[in-house]
């Protein structure tokens, strides 16, 4: 897995190399902004999630890149925008300062907005098939909307200091994390001619990772350090956050992070040994963890 990660990491990271304007276009200050979000070190979990999609429904990835590329552009927007004074005011990302600390507020906003709008350039790339660009990007708008990553990131703040239901929570984990991920795997999916019984389990899938993924991630913010994660730790309980430790406890929350990546396994049943790289993407994650 280790060497599987690393080498499509390099392919992505090829990718967005061509696609993104260089820094020597005008204006030079946000394209160099652009470039230090998206090269600061990310895992590139995201992409990767949807060239495997392809692989896993019987496709080879390299129609998937442009989408995995586009759907890392969105992730990156979401969080120079997540670390915003505005919203959780954080400084560091990926072990580094974040992108407002570095070229201030304004460009900050202003890459975010860039990196958006790039990612439906590239995926135009895309050449269809049986689902043509249009039903992509359609994919890609919903995933990255009010009712989906941009309205779970508002239902977040809005439960800040709040006492709510877990149900509640795996309805904001769904749309804030678990809406990009799911769209990742359905693009790889769409890339690779997914039928449609096929397409299911992989969407199946991805709403069931995206919550494994989010529970995993509010663990780790209660038992790692800021040099572990590259991120300030215990900024979800300093902001009086709704997390699974905090509703269930720690032990209530990995038990659900298992839980819930055992039935993201099963929902692949129906793509037989191809979807065995997608089942060992979810353990790693989870691996995350212990």
């Amino acid at each position: 897995m280790p060497a599987y990660l690393a080498e499509r990491r390099r392919v992505v990271d090829e990718a967005l190399r061509r696609y993104l304007p260089p820094v020597t276009k005008k204006p030079r200050a946000l394209h160099e902004a652009i470039r230090h979000s998206l090269f600061a070190g990310g895992k590139r979990l995201r992409p990767i999630l949807c060239l495997a999609a392809c692989e896993a429904v019987g496709g080879d990835y390299a129609p998937a890149l442009p989408l995995a590329c586009a759907v890392e552009c969105i992730h990156t927007y979401s969080l120079i925008h997540d670390d915003l004074p505005a919203m959780d005011n954080d400084d560091w990302r990926r072990g580094k300062p974040t992108l407002h600390k570095i070229y201030g507020e304004a460009i900050a906003i202003l890459a975010g907005d860039a990196l958006l709008a790039e990612a439906f350039e590239i995926a135009c790339r895309y050449g269809g098939g049986r689902y043509g660009p249009g039903v992509v990007v359609g994919e890609l708008a919903r995933a990255s909307g009010s009712r989906a990553l941009v309205g779970g990131q508002v239902a977040d703040l809005e439960a800040e200091g709040r006492e709510i239901s877990v149900r509640e929570l795996r309805a904001i984990h769904l749309r804030k994390t678990g809406a990009l991920i799911t769209a990742a795997l359905r693009l790889g999916a769409m890339a690779g001619e997914a039928s449609r019984e096929s397409l299911r389990a992989v969407t199946e899938f991805g709403r069931l990772l995206g919550l494994a993924f989010q529970v995993v991630d509010d663990i780790l913010d209660v038992t790692q350090t800021r040099e572990t994660l590259g991120k300030s730790a215990g900024k979800d309980l300093a902001a009086v956050k709704a997390t699974y430790p905090r509703l269930l406890g720690l032990e209530g929350a990995r038990l659900a992070a298992r839980r819930y990546t055992a039935r993201a396994h099963g929902a692949l049943a129906p793509l037989g040994e191809r979807g065995a790289i997608l089942t060992d993407l979810a353990g790693h994650l989870l691996s995350r963890e212990s």
